[in-house]
């Protein structure tokens, strides 16, 4: 996205066309016509239904899809990324200034080629190749449950239903049906689970269902996990089913859920094509503080300014000075990129360090088959550290010293700030709980990047790590600068489409339909 216009035109032709990436046309036809011998050969009029969902989850391209869909919300909100160019003359979703426009594309890719496609597979294989719809099911709990944990109630379990067509389901009913999803398809799994009928369509582990069965279980796990606050018996059920489950959980770099496809990640051209994201400045706190041998390999060097890596302050104004957007930018862009290793064609979704944290988390809460807290988090540490070919894992784990560091902008001295944080890496176990998670959310927080979205799911959950707020509140008094958004409103497309439907999910929703209003999960009470 060179120019903030384009997207801008591009949304008012998207506004007129009524068919999703998906091409509903294709599912008029009867599929059911093609013999039996010819579905077994190639399953091709299912398979080729997968792909948009693997590539949409979030999308690949075009780039400024994703940048609308994650980057220019989640990304930033999570204290990852930020733009150095102020669009909108500042007055844009890192400001709290909410560009509804761009905050549809959270809600329509993964409806137009997730759902759509999910439906699609599912009214094909659903009692005849339960395997295929299994994954089907795995793929879209991956998918909706980071909508949701945008926007709270979404449109779930009545997705295509005729008769509720629009009726939105509370976040608890919606997480409680991800968790009877996850059942179905663990079922369905572990009674075929060396069919070889995935294989041809499987952009993540080659067919292989003993893997998807472990994402499963992982998936159950963080789900559980997220919801330990506001439903803490459910929790508790969900969680330990997933750690008893036969086949595991991810637990080494080999098992990491990636998406791996010919195109190229959309954060390789809005980071090295466009410009149009940086290191944050809580990044650049934390991965400095802690002497982190990762921040090298998660960006570059800065190109304006000395220092291994250099962040810029998250919801930067149009500042005083500057004659406009590119002005400023042009002050910021020397700041650090992403490093070319992390922008590859591969898409991580969730990868075995963040599993070990989950763990860590599960067992200071009592969850049995957690194991050892302290096992499970320097293990977290330690399959990162290799994930990303980076030494001495031994020496930062026994780290008791090392804290966040203060961060000083070159450029403009007033979005210096001093760290929010004074916790160390090493393990202690004499810490309180509230201690020992702040912890276990950092390092996770560290080894996600750069998921954006699930980075800020656990932030507003835990308030972990502490990340500075932004320069400039532009919310008008809806978002507390100290407490940060909790999420984004329903989107304009709903709005003028399903007005009853958004009516009903704001009653479901606990708040006004606003960017300050907490989700069902994040309760803002005590951790513990």
């Amino acid at each position: 996205m060179k120019n903030i216009n384009k997207i801008l035109a591009c949304l008012v032709v998207l506004g007129l066309i009524s068919t999703s990436c998906s091409d509903l046309e294709q599912f008029n036809g009867n599929d059911r016509n093609i013999s039996q011998e010819q579905l077994e050969v190639d399953f091709q009029h299912v398979g080729s239904k997968y792909k948009p969902i693997f590539e949409s989850i979030y999308q690949y391209t075009p780039a400024w899809s994703y940048q609308l869909q994650q980057n220019l919300n989640a990304d930033v909100y999570s204290g990852y990324l930020t733009n150095p160019r102020p669009f909108v003359a500042g007055a844009n979703n890192t400001t709290y200034s909410l560009v509804s426009g761009w905050n549809n594309f959270i809600w329509s890719v993964p409806y137009s080629n997730v759902m759509n496609n999910v439906d699609a597979i599912s009214a094909l294989t659903e009692g005849e190749f339960p395997t295929l719809h299994a994954v089907a099911l795995i793929l879209k709990v991956e998918a909706m449950h980071r909508v949701s944990d945008v926007f709270g109630p979404i449109v779930y379990t009545n997705f295509g239903d005729l008769s509720n067509a629009g009726v939105y389901d509370s976040q608890q009913e919606a997480y409680n049906a991800f968790f009877a999803d996850l059942d179905t398809a663990v079922a369905s799994l572990m009674a075929d689970i060396d069919s070889p009928r995935f294989t041809a369509f499987d952009l993540s582990y080659a067919g292989d269902y003993t893997q998807w069965v472990k994402v499963a279980n992982s998936l159950r796990l963080r789900l559980a996990i997220r919801i330990s606050k506001a439903d803490p018996s459910k929790a508790k059920t969900e969680g330990e089913k997933a750690l008893s489950q036969s086949l595991g959980l991810l637990a080494s770099n080999d098992d990491n859920f990636n998406v791996n496809s010919s195109l190229d990640h959309p954060l390789s051209v809005i980071d090295n094509s466009w410009g149009d994201i940086r290191m944050n400045a809580s990044m650049e706190s934390i991965l400095t503080g802690y002497s982190d041998g990762r921040a090298e390999s998660y960006f570059d060097a800065p190109t304006s300014v000395a220092g291994t890596v250099k962040g810029v302050r998250g919801g930067l104004p149009l500042l005083p000075g500057y004659a406009d957007e590119l002005a400023q930018k042009a002050d910021y862009i020397g700041f650090s990129a992403i490093n070319d290793g992390v922008h590859t064609s591969t898409v991580q979704l969730m990868t075995s360090a963040e599993i070990y944290f989950l763990k860590a988390e599960a067992a200071i809460r009592g969850w049995s088959g957690a194991g050892d807290a302290q096992t499970n988090y320097e293990m977290g540490i330690e399959t990162s550290f290799e994930q990303h070919g980076v030494g001495g894992a031994a020496a930062y784990i026994a780290d008791n010293t090392s804290v966040p560091a203060d961060y000083v902008d070159p450029v403009n001295a007033a979005n210096s700030i001093a760290a929010l944080s004074n916790v160390t890496i090493a393990w202690n176990g004499a810490d309180d709980n509230e201690t020992k998670l702040e912890k276990i959310i950092t390092q996770k927080w560290i080894a996600m990047f750069p998921e954006g979205q699930e980075a800020w799911s656990e932030f507003r959950r835990t308030g972990y790590p502490k990340i500075f707020p932004v320069v400039s509140n532009q919310s008008g008094g809806v978002v507390d600068t100290d407490i940060q958004i909790r999420r984004i409103p329903f989107v304009d497309s709903e709005l003028s489409t399903n007005p009853e439907g958004v009516a009903g999910a704001v009653t479901k929703l606990g708040g006004a339909d606003n960017a300050g209003t907490r989700l069902w999960w994040d309760t803002g009470g005590p951790n513990f």
